[in-house]
């Protein structure tokens, strides 16, 4: 939002510096372009906000879901613990009791005092039986309603493990398809990679235009129309188009132009309508500017500095489905 605030303050620094050397209908063309430019501000504002709001939401259900997993599968180890110890405890009461019966039938021929005693004691031990029972039984619906739960805990991580994965696969299958686009180019200063589950288009400078230009070279045009054909009919992705610049100011001769934020918002604009008018769906393209100021190189050299000057197209696979399943209680 940074990025769209400055490239909508310099777009208005840019009408009002403009308007005593450029056209009237010029002058209108750009006025209508800055507050084109609010508009999609505020639009872009409003979807980041929902994002970080679903963002936020999901990776407090997923904290709250690893941490009730971890307490239920903790349960179930003590609950198992337990009935392993009231079970040895029952076949011990158990052996003690066919014990006591046999004693009780070889003193009941001897003497009825001691038959009684055996008896009574005999009952005891029944009782204790009966209440290590009862407390199996309890102890075991608790077992098995601790299972039963923890299933389904463990099929929601199932089934969330096993979008992560379709995700990572359809990322990879996105990198796979734009490098066969653009195979053409990787000797031109483009390159495709993967990072943090998004795939990640850098092309440099010298394919897509001139230095101090934001107008797109034929090749680069032809590079965005293969990019354009891999990407429309990717319903799920989204499409930022980042405009870096090196730290080299702008030349003074291009009046249309204020310095390297104005020059990377422009460029940024210019790759989205031409993806646009290659049949990209414009909601799904983002544009931004960020001038000098995310270099790949800190470095002062003409090296570094030609690395840095490169426009950054990043394909983010949407998160609905998961999302989705977060929010289910």
């Amino acid at each position: 939002m940074k990025t769209y605030l400055l490239y909508t303050s310099m777009l208005f620094i840019s009408v009002s510096s403009l308007s005593s050397c450029v056209t009237a209908k010029r002058y209108d063309d750009m006025a209508a372009r800055a507050r084109q430019a609010e508009i999609s501000k505020a639009e872009c504002e409003e979807k980041i906000a929902l994002l970080d709001e679903d963002k936020k939401r999901a990776e407090a259900q997923i904290q709250s879901l690893n941490s009730l997993t971890a307490r239920l599968r903790e349960d179930s180890v003590r609950t198992q613990d337990l009935y392993s110890k009231n079970k040895v405890l029952l076949d011990d009461l158990f052996d003690k009791y066919d014990r006591l019966n046999k004693s009780y039938n070889g003193l009941l021929a001897n003497s009825a005092a001691e038959a009684g005693t055996l008896s009574k004691n005999l009952s005891e031990k029944e009782r204790e039986l009966l209440a290590m029972e009862q407390n199996l039984l309890a102890n075991k619906a608790q077992v098995d309603k601790l299972s039963a739960d923890l299933s389904a805990r463990e099929q929601r991580l199932g089934e969330l493990e096993q979008i992560l994965k379709e995700k990572d696969q359809a990322v990879n299958d996105l990198r796979d398809k734009v490098n066969k686009a653009l195979l053409g180019f990787k000797d031109s200063g483009l390159t495709v990679d993967v990072r943090n589950g998004k795939v990640y288009v850098s092309l440099a400078e010298k394919l897509l235009f001139k230095s101090g230009s934001y107008a797109i070279d034929p090749k680069g045009v032809e590079a965005l129309t293969r990019l354009a054909g891999a990407l429309k009919d990717q319903q799920d992705i989204n499409v930022m188009v980042e405009g870096h610049t090196d730290d080299v100011p702008v030349s003074k001769d291009n009046a249309c132009i204020d310095d390297n934020w104005d020059l990377s918002v422009l460029r940024a604009t210019s790759i989205v309508n031409t993806l646009v008018s290659k049949g990209v769906p414009p909601a799904r393209l983002i544009a931004a500017g960020k001038g000098e100021f995310s270099p790949v190189e800190a470095a002062k050299t003409a090296e570094a500095r030609q690395r840095n000057r490169r426009t950054e197209i990043i394909l983010t696979p949407k998160l609905d489905e998961l999302f989705q399943i977060l929010n289910v209680n």
